[in-house]
């Protein structure tokens, strides 16, 4: 056979295989209610840059990314994707998607760079009112995170940030200056993003800062893995509690706005179907989820908790306890992977893979096959009917408190190795997030109250520990020049929000880099 015909043959054979991969239904916007906000999400070191201008304070990332060896490319967040000079640059390309709603977070050593101890910078207020004004011209819900990861250095200096209850102080006079600068035109506020990952990274393996830890945890220079993590975390929960009593007697009656926590949310299944790893899964998701929301629901911690850590827990006066009342509106899930739980109780953890003191394992593979389809950051796995699980998981055991999908995302390798285009082609991460959508809409069809789905990310950004080395944009970042350029997934979430039907396509293996055509 001559070579072109084997070439012809390995293409028509492709296409064959690609059609009969696409399931015989569609996907479109009108499955979810008609309420519902669609959007995409940022957080300020991650995209702003301009991390000395207009008054503003160095925060702990800020310090952190300049430590040598703590960013795998060496990168920072100094000038990002400039967002702070080009915003209205990305309101447009938002406009173009058809987006009705926009989640971005605030620095808060922008609005107050010595917290409490200092002025409120009116620079840092206007930036961030010409962007929600900006947004709300084109027709889009600000949905506003208070706190994601950064806070002013000086905070950390003077007594420890999440260590010390004067956190507590700071951060309501934070959220306060929030909520009456900018509370008229932001209906939906998040006091944190991801707690537990700042609590877990910071203070229990030290890699994200104040870079705290002990043995055997990791070798940082100081801290306490069997108690700080536990201490951060109450502080935060307070904190939460803070803000939202604040917003519940000054500001929510006027204002007519919602106040929620966004928790790092991946599924977990057993790794081999035995009671003691299906126990495991139950200690996982407590230890992730329930940690920080079983307190501010139900007024403590969760009894897989209690029942491990015991009095390293910290316990909640009656003052602290009249503060939780103030509870939350809804629940904000971060949701990218699933992972395989095995229980560590009665053996010995590796604690490069295990979660703390929740003895379970965790890992994306089994038998030498991956849970799903690997993506380029480590332990996300395309694994699609984990977004319904975890979304049925928080439904039954919070009642069904309203929710929003403030992340769900796709990563792709960046290196000076791999062709742009390569980047802009896309197909696996489309493939990824129609997935993830219909299994979101299956959730929803089941009876949870969930009110809105965010793409991460808007922009390729800093992407924390791994700096540039990642993609989660769906619009190609130039990080020498900065220009802003759609990918393949950009063209198909304008047109999976302008009402033209998608098709779902199954879970395959290795499509990365093939053209996917959309319907015009």
């Amino acid at each position: 056979m001559k070579k072109k015909q084997v070439f012809f043959l390995g293409v028509s054979v492709w296409f064959l295989q690609l059609i009969s991969s696409l399931a015989s239904c569609g996907l479109d916007h009108t499955q979810f209610p008609p309420s519902f906000l669609f959007g995409t999400a940022t957080s300020s070191y991650q995209i702003e840059g301009a991390y000395l201008a207009g008054n503003k304070s160095l925060s702990n990332w800020d310090v952190f990314t300049h430590l040598p060896g703590k960013i795998k490319d060496g990168g920072t967040g100094d000038v990002a994707d400039d967002h702070y000079h080009r915003y209205t640059e990305d309101v447009e390309l938002m406009h173009y998607l058809g987006v009705n709603s926009y989640r971005f977070s605030i620095s808060w050593s922008r609005i107050l760079p010595r917290g409490r101890f200092g002025e409120v910078n009116t620079i840092g207020i206007e930036f961030y009112n010409k962007l929600i004004d900006a947004i709300l011209l084109k027709g889009i819900q600000p949905f506003v995170t208070l706190n994601h990861y950064d806070i002013p250095q000086e905070l950390e200096d003077r007594y420890g940030s999440w260590l010390s209850p004067q956190i507590q102080q700071d951060y309501g006079y934070f959220a306060e200056v929030c909520f009456k600068a900018f509370g008229d035109r932001v209906k939906y506020w998040t006091t944190f993003n991801e707690p537990n990952v700042v609590a877990k990274y910071g203070y229990l393996s030290g890699t994200y800062p104040p870079n705290h830890c002990s043995s055997p945890e990791g070798g940082c220079k100081s801290g306490d893995s069997a108690i700080e993590p536990y201490l951060a975390a109450h502080n935060i929960i307070l904190s939460h509690a803070t803000a939202a009593s604040i917003y519940r007697k000054s500001y929510q009656v006027n204002q007519s706005g919602m106040i929620g926590m966004v928790m790092s949310s991946a599924w977990y299944v057993p790794f081999r179907n035995t009671p003691t790893d299906r126990s495991a899964v139950q200690r996982a998701l407590a230890f992730d989820n329930a940690w920080f929301l079983d307190p501010i629901i139900y007024g403590d911690y969760p009894p897989e908790m209690r029942q491990i850590v015991g009095s390293r827990l910290p316990i909640f006066s009656s003052d602290d306890k009249e503060k939780l009342k103030s509870k939350l509106d809804f629940i904000g899930i971060n949701h990218y992977t699933t992972l395989y739980a095995q229980d560590c109780l009665f053996s010995q953890c590796n604690f490069s893979t295990s979660r703390g003191d929740s003895f379970v394992q965790t890992t994306g593979e089994r038998d030498g096959l991956p849970i799903g389809d690997p993506t380029a950051m480590p332990d996300f796995y395309m694994v699609p009917y984990g977004m319904e699980k975890i979304i049925m998981y928080f439904k039954e055991r919070y009642n069904n408190t309203p929710m929003f999908i403030t992340e769900n995302g796709y990563s792709q390798a960046s290196n000076k190795d791999v062709p742009m285009q390569d980047l802009l082609n896309d197909t696996a991460r489309i493939e990824y997030l129609t997935c993830y959508l219909d299994s979101l809409a299956m959730a929803v069809r089941h009876g949870a109250d969930v009110r809105g789905y965010f793409i991460w990310s808007l922009l390729d950004n800093f992407e924390w520990l791994y700096g540039y080395t990642l993609r989660f944009g769906i619009y190609y970042v130039d990080y020498n020049t900065l220009e802003r350029t759609p990918k393949q997934s950009a063209v198909w979430y304008h047109k999976f929000l302008n009402g033209v039907k998608i098709l779902k396509q199954k879970p395959s293996q290795g499509r990365v880099g093939r053209t996917l055509h959309l319907p015009s």
